[in-house]
């Protein structure tokens, strides 16, 4: 647009300077000279003072509406890498930089930084540690069971009020099957007066805890929460199987992720779960399948349903894997049938 505008101003510039000064520069039929000197005074009134009035009175800015591919968080992301790489020893600057590339998805770059910040702080910083065990979580949830689970437990050597560490370092004594630790853990976050919906998450586990170690609280608990089933608790099942055709191309030993992700709020799945692949396959996501304690299902959701065979074995998809995908309305729809029909492009 501005190179029209310039183009459109300059024909209609130099219109009016040669209809203005044929008549000052054409010889005269007095023998007089022609008027040079008034043809230039013209020219010089003309440029100059078409300048100095659009100065005056145009509002146009010059610069282009366009938003600058520079601001975007990716840009600003590895311009942040490309500083660090000069300043090594900038804990805050690498913890920034694990925090973005959380942010981005980019859960192996942020581990790679969070990881960098913990040497910085030779083991002593929180953030960092924690960020080491939610990136490895974020990639992988098994992760609970071995390296994230000993971080959340380091962070809380550190710091043993920390709600994210004693969250995490609760689902963690869940997986090993310490249920004891779990539950005590479970109990602190209640005692620091959790957001409704994290409470929600907490109470479901303390009330599975309770009913699997047998006790009377556990048995009350378990029926209120039969109760809450019954009244349309948040849940997800799906009944899964693979088509013929892709049957063949899944090892033995592969593994089978199944997610619950807002196609309209890109982010960690909802809920997830890390399966066998063997088919056919019946699987419960509930609120206690969240990632994270900000992430969970609820009733009312309109979620996509992904069952994905993982041949690389990880939670991030890749070229070649074979999936299959529905949506569902939390709440509303019971059992949904997903066929593994498709390829990862």
């Amino acid at each position: 647009m501005t190179t029209a505008f310039i183009l459109i101003a300059g024909s209609l510039a130099a219109g009016t300077i040669v209809l203005l000064l044929l008549p000052l520069l054409r010889r005269r039929d007095d023998a007089q000279p022609a008027s040079t000197l008034a043809a230039a005074a013209v020219l010089c009134a003309i440029l100059l003072g078409g300048a100095g009035l659009y100065a005056a009175f145009s509002k146009y800015t010059w610069q282009s509406s366009a938003p600058n591919s520079a601001d975007t968080p990716a840009a600003m992301t590895a311009r942040l890498a490309h500083r660090l790489a000069n300043e090594p020893n900038d804990l805050e600057g690498w913890l920034m930089l694990g925090r973005s590339y959380v942010a981005l998805e980019q859960y192996p770059l942020a581990t790679r930084a969070y990881q960098r910040a913990d040497r910085i702080a030779n083991g002593t910083n929180v953030e960092a540690i924690i960020g080491v065990g939610e990136s490895l979580v974020a990639e992988d949830s098994s992760a609970l069971e071995g390296a994230a689970g000993r971080l959340f437990e380091r962070a809380l050597e550190l710091d043993p009020h920390n709600a994210k560490a004693t969250f995490y370092s609760a689902f963690a004594a869940m997986a090993r099957g310490d249920l004891a630790r779990a539950r005590e853990r479970f109990q602190q976050m209640l005692a620091l007066n959790p957001p409704p919906e994290v409470r929600k998450i907490i109470e479901s586990r303390v009330a599975a805890i309770d009913a699997q170690m047998g006790g009377a609280q556990g048995a009350d608990n378990s029926a209120g929460a039969a109760a809450d089933a019954r009244g349309g608790a948040a849940m997800i099942s799906v009944h899964v199987t693979i088509s013929p055709k892709l049957a063949g191309k899944v090892p033995r030993d592969a593994v089978l992720f199944v997610a619950a992700r807002d196609p309209e709020n890109p982010g960690p799945p909802f809920a997830a779960k890390r399966l066998a692949a063997q088919f056919p396959v019946d699987v419960e996501l509930t609120p206690a399948d969240a990632m994270m304690p900000s992430r969970h299902i609820s009733v009312g959701q309109q979620l996509d349903v992904v069952a994905r065979v993982a041949l690389g074995g990880t939670p991030t998809a890749t070229s070649g894997d074979p999936y299959g995908q529905v949506g569902y309305h939390v709440g509303k729809d019971g059992r949904l049938n997903i066929t593994i029909d498709r390829l990862a492009p």
